[in-house]
């Protein structure tokens, strides 16, 4: 009995360590993005006197930079927000459709072969920052630098690979006698995999999405490196808050929480379709 308790109560400390762990920073760029400008390098964790203003100075950077005595400027978040919206978006969308075939055309006509398809997983295997320079030469020839195209495509590529093996194991899971099935009833092969495989593994297409669109989302040194004024995305601007006039941590954290809403409204609203990807497969 004693040894249950003392097992149990070393679990708790040790979940409770855990969350800790991940929610006090959390908590803190939360209480931050309220404190005023004399307050965000204070070592006590609530303000004193909280204020919004960090969040004007997101969208109305002169006004309240003025204020604050700094010299530097940093343009609204406006920009860079859409561009992250349709970049991501775009290139999610992409990646996800692209998985879909190919990890269908791997599941059950084996391809474009096993090791064509383990060659997919190179793009992960390498550090960005070793083909961030080429990419950017070729950018440079093609006229693709600072473009939205440029991102869209790069992102593609790099994170289709993930669409493609978290989809092959739920494509995996379909049985292939119901496809033959809808074969033997007149349905070609375009319907099959439209009305038969589609529908079923329309969760798994929701989790790789969710899931490509968080890396891409908080994707950084592609967008620093291939980004310039017209394609900026909300990390690459996140970061322009670290000047010569030291650091504006009430902005960040302001925009730090801005930013995380999007994946958080998203995931929340999918949540139905999480439960069923994860346990897909589990029961027959």
């Amino acid at each position: 009995m004693t040894k249950r308790i003392i097992s149990k109560f070393l679990r708790y400390i040790v979940i409770i360590a855990f969350l800790a762990w991940i929610l006090i920073p959390v908590l803190w760029m939360f209480t931050l993005a309220f404190k005023s400008y004399p307050e965000w390098r204070v070592a006590y964790f609530f303000p004193k006197e909280p204020t919004i203003m960090n969040f004007i100075l997101v969208f109305e950077p002169k006004q309240i930079i003025g204020m604050m005595g700094a010299t530097a400027l940093v343009d609204p978040v406006t920009l860079p927000f859409i561009n992250s919206l349709l970049v991501v978006g775009a290139s999610t969308v992409l990646a996800v459709i692209i998985g879909f075939f190919t990890a269908y055309g791997a599941s059950r006509y084996n391809s474009p072969g096993p090791f064509s398809l383990f060659f997919t997983l190179l793009t992960r295997m390498l550090p960005p920052a070793t083909f961030v320079t080429p990419i950017m030469v070729y950018y440079a020839n093609l006229k693709l630098l600072d473009s939205h195209l440029g991102l869209i495509m790069l992102y593609s590529a790099v994170t289709v690979t993930y669409g493609i093996w978290i989809l092959k194991g739920f494509i995996d899971q379909v049985p292939v006698e119901w496809e033959q099935a809808a074969l033997l009833e007149g349905a070609t092969h375009i319907q099959v995999v439209f009305k038969v495989t589609l529908p079923i593994v329309k969760s798994g297409l929701v989790v790789s999405g969710l899931f490509i669109f968080l890396l891409n989302w908080a994707e950084l040194l592609f967008a620093l490196v291939l980004t310039n004024v017209q394609a900026v995305t909300l990390p690459v601007h996140i970061s322009k808050y670290v000047g010569a006039v030291g650091q504006l941590y009430g902005p960040q954290a302001a925009l730090g929480i801005l930013s995380s809403l999007i994946p958080v409204v998203i995931g929340y609203l999918i949540q139905k379709h999480l439960v069923t990807a994860f346990t897909f497969g589990m029961v027959r």
